[in-house]
């Protein structure tokens, strides 16, 4: 297994039944941290970043998830579900939001798939046993576990498990976080974390809480915290246009890092992958219609950070 920078005899190994929530495990990553890693998604963030390609990942309760196009119109939900949150309207079938409790029900007798759920509680050990089945991965690509989200930090006690666990087997560990929580608590399960992949949304507080939907002030606080701390860090920054890719919100995000010394960012372009997730969740979409910025314009902003001293990749 990959060797981590811990003291592995000294960390205690966490009950092998901490419960947490998780909406997804992927395998073979490489654009979540160096080589080849397993990302683990948990479930739950305190951001609402309008431009969020996770919707599913937002709320911390189970979410039920609708592909229309896969329902089959059989009705074995209906009769499936105990709450009574699902009927038949003019031949098709109409999921009451407002009544589903998110059980799961119709899920496990729907024939098509068209019914899925994004979040369910899962214990250390059996996290472990997912990510174990990669480890000859780690070996030969200097690869690990990175825990996304969401947002892990929201996870607290089942985050710092996690971590304890992966530490104990010698698996490099990334947190990719917004860096919300308290200061405390987040120096305290750095001493478990390998490699910070910090997402710095916006620099701008007004900016921020239009956009994200909170103050950005704990955010920048904890970052130059672990930077004090010289904790390894890359700093990632999406780019949308029209919200944080103006001249002036590029020069006070470079200002800011290159005061604390964290020169290493990775520019994430918006996308539009996410898009089709939020009518399947429910969740109206803030930014229809907004187009991914050109190659010039992601080249342009790339080298206003170069000018900086950044060392800049383009993409995770």
């Amino acid at each position: 297994m990959s060797v981590t920078t811990h003291g592995a005899s000294a960390i205690t190994q966490p009950p092998a039944d901490t419960l947490g929530r998780v909406f997804d495990i992927r395998h073979y990553s490489v654009h979540d941290g160096p080589g080849i890693r397993t990302t683990v998604f948990f479930k739950g963030c305190p951001l609402a970043c309008w431009w969020c390609h996770n919707p599913e990942g937002r709320s911390p309760k189970p979410h039920l998830i609708l592909v229309a196009d896969r329902c089959l119109s059989c009705g074995d939900c209906l009769t499936a579900c105990p709450h009574g949150a699902i009927c038949r309207e003019e031949g098709s079938i109409r999921t009451l939001s407002s009544v589903c409790q998110a059980c799961g029900a119709c899920v496990e007798v729907c024939p098509g798939d068209a019914r899925q759920l994004a979040g369910r509680p899962m214990t250390v050990a059996a996290v472990m046993e997912e990510i174990e089945k990669d480890v000859v991965f780690y070996d030969e690509s200097g690869g690990g576990v990175t825990f996304s989200g969401g947002e892990p930090l929201a996870q607290p006690h089942f985050l710092g498990a996690m971590l304890a666990a992966c530490v104990a087997r010698r698996i490099h560990t990334a947190l990719d976080t917004c860096g919300l929580a308290k200061k405390d608590l987040l120096l305290d399960l750095s001493e478990k974390v390998d490699l910070f992949l910090y997402d710095l949304k916006l620099f701008d507080p007004i900016k921020h809480r239009k956009y994200a939907g909170v103050s950005n002030d704990a955010i920048l606080e904890n970052l130059e915290a672990l930077a004090q701390r010289k904790k390894a860090v890359v700093i990632r920054f999406p780019i949308i246009p029209g919200i944080n890719d103006g001249h002036e919100d590029i020069r006070r995000t470079t200002a800011f890092l290159s005061r604390l010394g964290l020169l290493r960012i990775d520019l994430l372009p918006y996308h539009r992958i996410g898009v089709g997730k939020y009518p399947r969740v429910g969740i109206p979409y803030p930014l229809e219609g907004l187009e991914p910025p050109s190659p010039d314009h992601v080249r342009h902003i790339a080298q206003q950070f170069e000018r900086e001293g950044f060392a800049v990749r383009i993409g995770g």
